[in-house]
């Protein structure tokens, strides 16, 4: 068993590690987003949306961890914009979901491609036994992670 010493160094350095990371990531994901009219925010929730499907509001904002007032606004802003649409449920008219229009689709493709080709560059340096070492930490990471751990 790992001394109190030796686990806090450990957890310290993988959670500054992966703060900065996530740091570089998110500015370089704004910067590419500046070629775009999309927000951080109007990205994410299309993202939700295309790996879940048509949600409600209530869903959505439950994925995003946001309040629904603020998602709200959001929503607006990208029905305006063509990105997303709402829909009226068929199985029950009350329920209204929303959905990403081909234009938001185009949208999240060309943005993903240009984030990919970014990470591309960056990891052209690690080889291929150390990528999937490191594709391997994060799937388990990312287990623990949505399990709760």
């Amino acid at each position: 068993m790992l001394k109190k010493a030796a686990v806090d160094r450990h957890v310290a350095e993988i959670e500054d590690l992966l703060r900065n990371v996530g740091t570089m990531l998110k500015k370089h994901g704004r910067d590419i987003l500046s070629n775009f009219d999309i927000t951080p925010p109007q990205l994410e929730a299309m993202l939700v949306l295309r790996e879940f499907g048509e949600l409600t509001m209530g869903e959505l904002c439950h994925k995003m961890f946001l309040a629904c007032s603020t998602a709200t606004d959001l929503i607006d802003r990208m029905e305006r914009n063509l990105l997303i649409e709402r829909v009226r449920d068929t199985a029950d008219r009350r329920v209204i979901r929303l959905k990403v229009l081909p234009k938001g689709a185009s949208v999240i493709d060309e943005v993903l491609e240009a984030r990919r080709a970014y990470l591309a560059i960056i990891l052209a340096e690690i080889d291929v036994v150390d990528k999937e070492r490191l594709i391997q930490s994060l799937e388990q990471l990312n287990d623990l992670m949505t399990r709760g751990v």
